[in-house]
């Protein structure tokens, strides 16, 4: 095993033991997410996505490594968020807390895994339809915000952190 395997899997390790330790894995929490009552996974979440925007920006302005944009395509997003937050309301898993809840030794989120692995497979058998019907709607191509509205992505970076303290504090508040 390479040494990017190795981090990716010492990288998997750790975020497993802060989900558990967030106790973001928890069914109740899950619940209250999706019911809007319980804000906890969306903390732990944002907090993960803005310290990462943060590393990886720094990594590309480094050379390290470059970003590339997946196409910004309407059907996809659509359709995929629907099939995403659909999964997660029936199974009370997302794809991260579903392997998390399986190491917690939860073998009902077995089933959420598996169905993840069947969809995968069912989509790629019917890829080349995908292609020709929720592809072909609207695709506006490879963009990302920086390019979109023209600033600098640590000026978005700023500003996405700003936001998100204001809504820490405003479900801090309300007890959320």
């Amino acid at each position: 095993m390479g040494m990017e395997q190795w981090l990716g899997l010492l990288t998997g390790i750790a975020f497993g033991f802060l989900l558990q330790k967030g106790r973001v894995l928890r069914f109740d929490k899950q619940v209250g997410a999706l019911l809007l009552k319980d804000m906890t996974i969306f903390k732990f979440m944002l907090s993960a996505i803005l310290v990462g925007m943060i590393g990886i920006l720094f990594l590309a302005d480094q050379g390290i490594i470059s970003l590339s944009h997946k196409p910004m395509n309407v059907g996809a997003i659509l359709i995929g968020g629907a099939l995403f937050g659909a999964g997660w309301a029936v199974m009370g898993f997302c794809p991260g807390t579903s392997v998390g809840a399986l190491g917690e030794g939860r073998w009902h989120a077995l089933f959420a895994i598996l169905g993840m692995i069947a969809g995968a497979a069912l989509f790629a058998e019917l890829y080349p339809f995908f292609q020709s019907t929720v592809y072909a709607w609207q695709d506006f191509g490879r963009i990302g915000l920086p390019e979109t509205i023209g600033y600098s992505p640590w000026i978005i970076v700023a500003v996405l952190w700003g936001i998100v303290i204001a809504m820490f504090l405003f479900f801090e508040k309300k007890g959320l």
